[in-house]
């Protein structure tokens, strides 16, 4: 090892869904890992006396999808490994389950996967967040609908459980709002779905054009199996349609469906720091045999954010962490990194519409872009 370097590891740890009906984060999973690889590529990190680099070591737990084993999993992150980064678990529910852990411990929850709004009221001062809170995921949705059919009757089925559907929820009615809807309907249903017949009868009892889904992924693809029943729809949204897997899974059935997406590739080209999307996304299939996906894409984002922050701190102290991801206003190919002074909810980086046509996202942009902006397929 050479005169720069030290023996002496990083330690990053993280409690993550690898099973259950929150398995998807296992891409979240390989995006830290492929961060991990990142770093060992460039001899690790470097900061401290000399600026000597240090390897990065991943302790990583799977907590099948359950929030009472996240949080088992990260007190012991805390406790026995005692790590010195502590990266979120995937899923709303795990990460509100571990946040008064983290901040009991005076560490920083470095947050790719809980989007809940709730998320950053419970910790904001000891969670940083990459990904745009879900009331932001459609709250643009009713605005581009009205721009594009004229629509005025939106119904929004969500999950009962937790807080994430509701707060897309919320953000679609606030949307409608603006937009100038006359009827916003919202009915819960429970999760996982059961009788997608009888709620989606209800649901287009008053005849909407616009219908959205905010529930689990199986749920929003179970509702959306059911097209013939929504051939009087105009326009339907879910959560699942901005995963590649929503179209895999549905096949014909996912054309026209719109949904939000934190990330799609060639969007961010140059980012200020860290590698395009290109190199991510060429390194991604090399490793891993797959594309990424946008959870793939956040969880390593993350990584290149919290390097950023080691090396402009000089340190691996939380509070010294903190100030500088506060003070921080950057892009990676995820696209931007800012957070609010006041609460650190995050508020540089976009959501993004997007549309499933001939087995293709396309980008829709915001109605007040489309004089300048045109819908690319590109990539994705």
């Amino acid at each position: 090892m050479g005169a720069g370097a030290s023996r002496e590891p990083v330690v990053a740890g993280v409690s993550i869904a690898l099973s259950g009906p929150l398995r998807q984060g296992q891409d979240a999973y390989d995006g830290i890992r492929l961060w991990v690889e990142h770093v060992a590529g460039v001899g690790g990190l470097a900061f401290g006396p000399h600026r000597a680099r240090r390897p990065l070591r991943l302790v990583a737990l799977d907590d099948a999808s359950r929030a009472s084993r996240a949080r088992e999993n990260v007190a012991r992150l805390l406790t026995e490994e005692r790590v010195d980064v502590l990266l979120g678990p995937y899923g709303s529910g795990s990460t509100l389950a571990v946040a008064p852990l983290a901040a009991a411990h005076g560490k920083i929850l470095w947050n790719h996967g809980g989007a809940s709004d709730a998320v950053t009221e419970a910790g904001s001062a000891s969670i940083v967040s990459a990904l745009s809170p879900a009331s932001r995921y459609l709250r643009d949705l009713p605005g581009l609908v009205r721009h594009r059919t004229g629509a005025r009757r939106a119904t929004v089925l969500y999950a009962s459980r937790g807080t994430f559907a509701s707060d897309v929820r919320r953000g679609v009615e606030a949307g409608a709002r603006a937009a100038g809807f006359d009827v916003v309907r919202a009915m819960a249903f429970d999760t996982p779905l059961r009788d997608s017949k009888a709620l989606l009868g209800a649901a287009l009892a008053d005849g909407p054009n616009l219908l959205v889904v905010a529930g689990r992924f199986e749920d929003d693809v179970t509702i959306v199996r059911e097209r013939r029943r929504l051939a009087t729809v105009e326009t339907v949204a879910c959560v699942a349609a901005g995963a590649d897997q929503f179209s895999r899974e549905l096949g014909v059935l996912a054309e026209g469906v719109i949904g939000p997406s934190q990330w799609e590739p060639h969007l961010y080209e140059r980012p200020s720091i860290g590698p395009p999307s290109a190199w991510f996304c060429s390194e991604f299939r090399r490793v891993f045999r797959r594309d990424p996906g946008y959870v793939a894409a956040q969880a390593y984002a993350l990584g290149i954010i919290i390097g950023e922050c080691i090396q402009r701190a000089d340190s691996l102290e939380d509070r010294e962490l903190l100030a500088t991801a506060r003070r921080l206003d950057t892009t990676t190919l995820y696209g931007r990194f800012r957070l609010d002074a006041g609460s650190s909810r995050q508020v540089g980086h976009e959501i993004l519409l997007v549309e499933w046509r001939d087995s293709r996202k396309v980008f829709l942009p915001p109605p007040a872009d489309h004089g300048g902006r045109q819908e690319r397929t590109e990539g994705f």
